[in-house]
This record gives C-alpha cells, sequence and structure tokens, in this order.
C-alpha cells in the first residue's frame, strides 16, 4: 500500500542516526541513566514509586475477551479495544492501529527496566497475532500513547505511520513504509486511506523539557465511511463538524484519567458530547481500565459515560476489552 505525498513530511532512513541519538539524549541509556531517572522521579513524584512499588507483585489479569480479526472481512468497519487508547481497525480492508501500547508497563524503558504504571489487564491479541498493519496512528508522544518497545516490533516496510509534528525523531523511521507528520487541519492520503489531523485540547511534551512536540486526533476516511480517533483530550469544541455534512459512523473517544487531571483529559460525559459534536453514530470508549494514570475508580468511567447516554445503549460498542465491533 504506497502512500501518496501529503502536507506532512515524509522520512526516510538518512534520519535514523540521529533519531537514536536524539532518543538516547532524551530517555537516558544504562545504568547512569536508570539511575538518573530513578532520582528525577522520586524528587518529581515521590507518589510514583509508592504506586511502582504497590505494582511489583501485582499479577496482569488476563482479558475477559479474544477477538478474532482474521475472521473480519475487507467490506464495513471492524474493530477491537486492545486497551488504554489502542484500538484494532479494519475499515473497508485496511488495518489500522492507533497508539499501539502491548507493554507491561507503559514509561521510560531502560535495557530491561521500565520505568512506569503496570497494565491492569492483559492485552487481548500480543503482536505476532496482529494482522499486517497497513497504518498506525499516533496522537502524541506521551509514553502511554506511543510505547517505543511496541512500536519497534511493529515495524515493517509495508506499514506507514502518521504522528503529531515533532515526533517523529522517536521513531526509527526507516524501518517503516513511511512517517507522516500532521498539523492540524492538514490531511494526506495514504492507499484509499484520508487521514486529517483534527485540533485537540491536551498537551504533547514527552519529559518535561521537550514542549514543542504536537498532539492531534484524527479523522479516518475510507470509502463511505468514517472514524473519528479522539487521541487524548480535554473538551474541546473542535469536533463540531469534523466531517463536514457527513455522519461518523465511530467516535473512538477518551473517558478516563479526569481526576484530577481534568484541564487534560475530557470527562465521560463531555467525551460524549463530543461525539455528538461530531455526528457520530456510535461511541468506542477507551483511555480507561487499563492503567492506574488517576483517582477515579477504575469502573466509574464506563458507569458515568451509560449514564450519560441515557437509554440509547447501543451507541456504546466495544466497552469491554477484546470484544468485537462489527458496523456495515
Amino acid at each position: 500500500m504506497a502512500a501518496s505525498p501529503g502536507a506532512g513530511a515524509v522520512w526516510d532512513s538518512s534520519a535514523e542516526k540521529p533519531n537514536r541519538w536524539r532518543r538516547r539524549a532524551l530517555l537516558g541509556t544504562g545504568a547512569l541513566g536508570l539511575a538518573g531517572t530513578g532520582i528525577m522521579l522520586y524528587r518529581a513524584a515521590p507518589g510514583f514509586w509508592q504506586q511502582y512499588s504497590r505494582e511489583l507483585l501485582r499479577p496482569v489479569a488476563p482479558p475477559p475477551a479474544v477477538p478474532d480479526p482474521a475472521s473480519w472481512p475487507n467490506r464495513g468497519i471492524h474493530a477491537s479495544w486492545l486497551g488504554h487508547s489502542t484500538v484494532l481497525l479494519k475499515v473497508e480492508g485496511v488495518t489500522i492501529l492507533t497508539d499501539p501500547v502491548f507493554s507491561t508497563r507503559a514509561g521510560i524503558h531502560l535495557g530491561l527496566v521500565t520505568l512506569g504504571v503496570k497494565r491492569l489487564v492483559e492485552p487481548p491479541v500480543s503482536i505476532p497475532q496482529l494482522p499486517r498493519i497497513d497504518l498506525i496512528l499516533l496522537s502524541h508522544a506521551h509514553m502511554d500513547h506511543m510505547d517505543l518497545p511496541s512500536l519497534t516490533r511493529l515495524e515493517s516496510h509495508m506499514t506507514h505511520v502518521v504522528t503529531a509534528p515533532q515526533t517523529s525523531d522517536l521513531l526509527r523511521v526507516g524501518r517503516f513504509a513511511s512517517v507522516q507528520e500532521l498539523r492540524w487541519g492538514e490531511s494526506l492520503r495514504v492507499g484509499a486511506a484520508q487521514v486529517r489531523a483534527l485540533e485537540v485540547n491536551h498537551w504533547g511534551a514527552r519529559v518535561r523539557t521537550d514542549v514543542w512536540r504536537g498532539y492531534a486526533g484524527y479523522l479516518i476516511a475510507i470509502g463511505r465511511y468514517r472514524v473519528l480517533f479522539g487521541g487524548d483530550t480535554a473538551w474541546t469544541e473542535a469536533f463540531k463538524g469534523a466531517a463536514g455534512s457527513r455522519s461518523v459512523d465511530l467516535a473512538i473517544m477518551p473517558i478516563g484519567a479526569y481526576n484530577p487531571w481534568r484541564r487534560f483529559h475530557c470527562t465521560p460525559e463531555e467525551a460524549w458530547r463530543m461525539a455528538q459534536d461530531a455526528r457520530a453514530e456510535r461511541i468506542l470508549p477507551v483511555h480507561h481500565s487499563t492503567f492506574l494514570l488517576s483517582r477515579e475508580p477504575v469502573g466509574e468511567p464506563l458507569e458515568r459515560l451509560r449514564a450519560a447516554v441515557g437509554a440509547d445503549q447501543s451507541r456504546i460498542v466495544g466497552e469491554e476489552l477484546g470484544s468485537e465491533v462489527h458496523l456495515s
């Protein structure tokens, strides 16, 4: 599947070596990097170490359901939530993966050690069990959305990547078919998929100092279908009319980590309102029940979303990890 040139930058392997050194400078390597990062995290957030210690011996639960993407037909929209903001999509035969995070911990990866939060539930499928991925969408560089070990394992010269501005340096770009950055309002075509970057209300820094990094949501148009991937966002009216005069068939919207981070993460009620602003037929809720990132109880985001939707519960789809969504 070939990507036609668009407004975003197209990168090649000539950038791979400086990217590698920049990643090392940002994330640290070896024992000194581990020690320095540990001291930094302890000083900045001692609560992190308390959570890290509590999670060391906690087992990761098996998923409640396992999808069978090999059986999905090439017509219609098919989807499965794989945890956090990772969704496997197949739209008119095009396979798409959003913000892939398959690691047991989301955080700073230093050799065999990862400093970060631990999963509550295993991904329903592993990376080797995935179908060939045509397109990866990356909303921003936060470690619970851009997981470098997962992306390394997904490298393929048949897979295209669309990512937010000033984030491609974190990837080994020469190992993908293409890596293209999109600013808000820019669009490009990747095979049969038309992708447009949408403004969201968030921030993009991976560490405290790289505040220049961008962030985005995406509208994907393939044939007669429209899918909205909201990425990470607090309340915004930017989704109004996202698809123009068309409705959105499926809105993948974040609903968790709002307490006390409501400045950057929407509540379930706000996620529902934004999906309605986009004229979405159905909402697939993500960004909940996978990592302990905030103070609300694990089950609260879904409970509040169900209450906000009211009588028409059929408009919520894919809420169980690993369940399948089929729309035509």
